[in-house]
Parts: C-alpha cells; sequence; structure tokens
C-alpha cells in the first residue's frame, strides 16, 4: 500500500468518477484503475460498486475511507516534521587531523568561528595517517590538517604556519638547560625518546623523526600506542621527544628546544577543489590569524 493508491482511493471516492478521480491527479483513468485494482487486490475486498453507468462505494470502500484519510494524514504531518527537522539541523563541517596538538592549534579559531556562526557545528575527526586522506577523498570531510606539502588530485592546499622542530622535554630533564640541539647532542647526551606509531606521525616529520631515532637501541626508546601517551611521559620526565613547534599547540611546562638543522615544517589544511565554503574559507582565516598572533 502507497499514497498513490490511498490518493487514487479518496479521489475516485470523492467524485464517484474515475475520469473526473484522473483529472484531479493529473494522471490517465487506466493509471487511477490500476492503482485500485492493486489496492482492492492488496486488501482483498471490493472498494466500489462499478457499472458502465456510475460509480458507488462498498461498505468496505466506505469503512476504508476513514483509515485512508487518517494515513494520509499522518503522512503529510510525518514529511512536514522532518522537513522542519531537517531546516533546524545545525549546517556541519567536517574536520579531520592526525593527533590532538591539531585540535590544541584549532581551538582559538573555533571559538571566534562560533561566536560569529552559532548555527555551525564542527564534526572533529582524529584518525591515523593512512586514513586521514581517505576522509577527503570520500568528503567525510571538509578540510585535513597537516604537514603534508603536496596536494593529491582535485585537492587544494593553504599554508597556515611554518613548524620549527623542537626537542620536548621536562623542565627538570637533562636536556632541558640547552637553547638549541642538534641529533647528535640528543645522542650524546642519552635519555630516552618517547615514540609514536609512524601513523600518527605527518610524512615530512616523520623523515626527521626517523633521522633522529636513527641509531638508537630498544633501550633508548619508549615506544607508545598514542602521542596523548608520549606527551605524559614527557611531562612526567621519563623521556624527551621531538615534535613540530605548532603555534597555538605547545604543552604548557614543557621546554620546547629549537633544533635548527632541521627546516621547519609547514602547517596547512588540504580540501577539495572548488568546495572551499565561506564558513571553511573562514575558519581557515582566524587559524592563520591565531596561529601568527601565537609564533609572535
Amino acid at each position: 500500500m502507497n499514497t498513490t493508491q490511498l490518493e487514487c482511493f479518496l479521489a475516485v471516492a470523492n467524485h464517484l468518477n474515475f475520469s473526473r478521480a484522473a483529472q484531479e491527479l493529473h494522471i490517465t483513468q487506466p493509471a487511477v484503475s490500476h492503482q485500485i485494482n492493486t489496492l482492492e487486490a492488496e486488501l482483498e475486498v471490493k472498494l466500489f460498486h462499478r457499472t458502465s453507468k456510475n460509480v458507488r462505494l462498498t461498505q468496505a470502500g466506505h469503512q476504508f475511507g476513514q483509515y485512508a484519510r487518517e494515513i494520509l494524514k499522518l503522512t503529510g504531518i510525518s514529511r512536514a516534521r522532518m522537513r522542519q527537522w531537517r531546516e533546524e539541523l545545525p549546517q556541519r563541517m567536517g574536520l579531520g587531523c592526525r593527533n590532538f596538538l591539531v585540535l590544541r592549534a584549532l581551538q582559538p579559531a573555533l571559538t571566534v568561528l562560533r561566536q560569529e556562526t552559532p548555527q555551525l557545528l564542527p564534526v572533529l575527526r582524529q584518525v591515523p595517517s593512512a586514513s586521514l586522506d581517505n576522509l577527503l577523498e570520500e568528503e567525510d570531510v571538509q578540510a585535513i590538517f597537516t604537514m603534508q606539502r603536496e596536494a593529491g588530485p582535485k585537492t587544494s592546499r593553504r599554508h597556515l604556519a611554518d613548524c620549527p622542530v623542537a626537542c620536548v622535554c621536562a623542565p627538570d630533564h637533562p636536556l632541558a638547560g640547552y637553547e638549541q640541539l642538534t641529533v647528535d647532542q640528543l645522542n650524546a647526551a642519552g635519555g630516552r625518546i618517547a615514540s609514536c606509531p609512524p601513523p600518527l606521525y605527518s610524512p615530512p616529520f616523520l623523515e626527521v623523526f626517523s633521522h633522529a631515532m636513527a641509531g638508537r637501541g630498544p633501550d633508548r626508546i619508549l615506544f607508545c600506542d598514542s602521542l596523548e601517551i608520549a606527551c605524559t611521559l614527557v611531562e612526567s620526565g621519563y623521556a624527551f621527544t621531538l615534535l613540530p613547534d605548532m603555534p597555538g599547540a605547545r604543552l604548557p611546562g614543557l621546554r620546547y628546544i629549537p633544533m635548527p638543522q632541521f627546516q621547519p615544517l609547514s602547517f596547512g589544511a588540504l580540501y577539495r577543489t572548488g568546495s572551499l565554503t565561506p564558513p571553511l574559507k573562514r575558519l581557515l582565516a582566524l587559524l592563520e590569524d591565531s596561529m601568527q598572533t601565537s609564533a609572535e
């Protein structure tokens, strides 16, 4: 049973004439007859007495008319309620990143965006490297934030900030007294480095991290399942780590010691070419401004 059958039934019941019902519904008379026949077959009752001269409702037809009107009324209410629900839904903007440090950098810009556009709701996705590009390709997110240098096919990139590579440690760590460091100095000073699985790092930074890890034995590496775990061990003084010194993402209470032997990494946003919506464009502008302010 469908609403077309019910509309045909009520039109015929109202006019007691198949031709006039067809005119009202803007369909052909055979189409009306087909819908009525199908409905009667499904209900296993005759709804109309038909002769060559007139049409009249059967007792079952009178009874069914009450139900048909109620069903169509409920259908109309349901459609209206769902339409209202869709219109009241907040506009969503999907954003993807690899780790929580990017989320820290995003927070000031998102705060301003909420004040400017309260009806916009960001949907934040934190996923490993291998899955991040898929989110953008499949349009599950509108933008991903990464240090990936190259934009893929049908993808554009906007540079947001330069991020120097830094050795990060607790204030009482043996490395904390240095003003800048090299990989040779890290190796000579000893101590353990906290390391995460490669998918948690963007490819350009992974190259840097791998260079710093070269030659270290397992006894001098703390393997961590997440960046949060690595940073907790760093904060506790058990290890140091390397991080991009991303403006606005520094963890309080830690020492960030520059490693000038590495070129700064470009932090930016990747988005589908041609899909830079006004809210996303505004977010990127706010983020660039907030990161520039934090870097000063």
